[in-house]
């Protein structure tokens, strides 16, 4: 039985060996998508056969010729039969060369670029001679065609074959602030002096108020002076703030080769929207310091489109709304495209913001009044300077193999203590294993 068997395999790998060498011995007909060419024989022909007419369609035009049509991409079997022979041809018909290929090769002679069209976009492959070549064809490709999806898949000598970039972003802001204020306002006491009952104020600075026969401080200022003899007093503005404010953010983000990724350290402030019936939803607006960047790599070189942005609170010019204290934000933000190698560093600098705003008020006509008149003025000087520096280093990253994990750090010692835990202080020993005792180091 065995001898059987090893009979028929024999001749099964024989058939098979000798069907391979026929098949390729076949004579091959070659031609492009959309033209003809002219097959001859040796014999009158008598009768053909073609497998699939889609790829290419083949007519008898003479007794010894026949014309082959090239319709798409693809290989098929030609049949031709004679009075007592038959021929096999294998007709192989290649995709055409576009007219987006051609202009290619006259913009970029030597370049070996390939352009294959389909439905869903049209992708480069071939090889470049330098990375800018390889990025001023896709932008030529790009620009004949913006509606399609290019995918850049050209080669460059010395690329790496690395796909995510790691973006390591350092963001410094720097705020300085001065306020300066300066305003008195004069008044009597609630009885009056003299019969007489008085208040001089310019307004800009809370005062005192008059009710029902007492007087109400809303603020005391920095200087409150009162003579209970002559029942006036006075309360003095003189205020100098100065203020220091450094925020430093240090973000490391992974992103694959053209796809976007962002970061945001900081939070989300609720907004109540009101609807027509009334209505109150809450929505939820995000501030902090954010980072959007999407990388492109091409051969050697890191294309980077990057948006960082910083933005925090600001009450000051928040508004109200059905009760609802809204504040503003505060935003600095920048938007640019740069093109660096791995490791290389660039600084986006110079987002400075300076805001100075001086208030005046005055009592008409005492305030002009000489010596005496600056106690009927008030001025408020505020200053505010701020300066937002981001640093930006993208690498090229791949993943790590096992070996190569480096190992995470441990303490020297036991974090807790034997004898600290509950088991330890009860007879019996709790959570201990029912069985003979362990081998600690000796022989079995």
């Amino acid at each position: 039985m065995k001898s059987v068997l090893r009979v028929l395999a024999v001749a099964v790998l024989a058939v098979t060996t000798i069907g391979a060498q026929e098949a390729a011995r076949f004579p091959q007909v070659s031609l492009t998508a959309g033209r003809s060419t002219v097959v001859s024989t040796t014999f009158d022909i008598t009768r053909i056969a073609i497998t699939n007419p889609a790829v290419a369609d083949a007519v008898v035009v003479q007794p010894r010729e026949i014309l082959v049509d090239g319709k798409s991409p693809g290989t098929i079997t030609l049949m031709v039969w004679g009075a007592g022979e038959r021929v096999q041809y294998d007709v192989v018909v290649e995709q055409p060369i576009s007219s987006l290929e051609q202009q290619l090769h006259q913009l970029f002679p030597g370049e070996e670029v390939v352009v294959t069209m389909n439905a869903d976009g049209i992708i480069l492959s071939g090889r470049a001679s330098s990375t800018q070549t390889m990025l001023r064809i896709g932008e030529v490709v790009r620009a004949a065609q913006p509606k399609a999806n290019v995918i850049n898949m050209l080669q460059v000598a010395g690329g790496s074959d690395a796909q995510q970039v790691m973006l390591q972003v350092r963001i410094a802001e720097v705020n300085r602030r001065a306020v300066t204020e300066l305003g008195t306002s004069l008044f009597t006491g609630a009885t009056g002096v003299g019969g007489w009952i008085g208040r001089g104020t310019t307004g800009q600075f809370p005062s005192v108020e008059f009710n029902d026969g007492k007087m109400e401080f809303s603020d005391f200022l920095n200087i409150f002076l009162f003579n209970t003899n002559w029942n006036a007093g006075a309360l003095v503005r003189a205020l100098k703030q100065t203020g220091h404010f450094q925020s430093l953010a240090e973000p490391n983000l992974i992103a694959y080769n053209n796809r976007e990724a962002s970061f945001l350290a900081g939070g989300e402030f609720p907004v109540p929207i009101v609807s027509s019936i009334g209505q109150v939803t809450i929505q939820f607006k995000e501030f902090g310091v954010r980072l959007n960047f999407t990388p492109t790599i091409a051969g050697d070189l890191i294309r980077l489109k990057v948006r960082p942005e910083v933005s925090e609170l600001d009450f000051n010019n928040g508004i109200t709304l059905e009760g609802f204290r809204i504040p503003a934000l505060t935003t600095r933000r920048a938007e640019t495209e740069v093109e660096l190698r791995d490791g290389q560093s660039f600084a986006i600098a110079g987002l400075i913001d300076n805001t100075a705003q001086v208030d005046t008020a005055a009592i008409p006509l005492l305030s002009q009044l000489p010596i005496i008149g600056h106690l009927f003025k008030s001025k408020a000087d505020r200053k505010e300077r701020s300066e937002l520096l981001v640093l930006i280093t993208p690498r090229l990253v791949r993943a790590l193999n096992p070996d190569e994990v480096p190992p995470l750090p441990t303490l020297p010692g036991r974090f807790l203590p034997p004898g600290d835990d509950l088991g330890g202080r009860l007879d019996g020993g709790s959570g201990t294993v029912d069985g003979p005792p362990a081998n600690n180091g000796g022989s079995r």
